[in-house]
């Protein structure tokens, strides 16, 4: 049987030690370089209007929901139980923490929900849309994105 020394002890120190603080500094640069950052330019002038928009938002009883089926998305939006298809401003297609895979979809209406091609797999995917109801007045909500296949 081999003596433990001095330095087999510091050595077990500095490994230990040594990855705790390798896995720390990997999480960190992961977080920072991944996280998208600034939602709005100034979060005081957002709030003004919020209660407002909202308001009307909640006034339009729009029943909102997105599935995945393989790389095709799905868009519902249901008023009153019956689909519609409000002109989309904008859509942006991506995981919750990376902008690296964001998309653009191009949806398209079929008669009961707007569908669009997108490459995706298995996870956690959201959609953010801003859509402009008949009357001018603007949704907008980051959808979780259930995926079916």
């Amino acid at each position: 049987m081999t003596e433990i020394k001095g330095w087999h002890v510091f050595a077990g120190f500095a490994a230990a030690f040594g990855v705790i603080i390798a896995v720390n500094l990997t999480l960190a640069y992961k977080s920072i370089t991944t996280f998208p950052g600034l939602e709005v330019r100034n979060s005081y002038v957002a709030s003004q209007s919020f209660d407002a928009n909202r308001a009307a938002q909640l006034a339009l009883n729009w029943d909102v929901s997105a599935y995945l089926d393989g790389h095709t998305l799905t868009l519902t939006i249901l008023k009153d139980g019956q689909p519609i298809a409000p002109a989309i401003e904008e859509a942006i297609f991506g995981r919750a923490t990376n902008v690296a895979f964001d998309e653009t979809p191009d949806f398209v209406f079929d008669g009961t929900a707007l569908r669009a091609p997108v490459v995706a797999g298995d996870g956690n995917w959201n959609l953010r849309l801003k859509a402009r109801a008949t009357d001018g007045t603007l949704f907008q909500q980051r959808i979780v994105v259930r995926v079916t296949s």
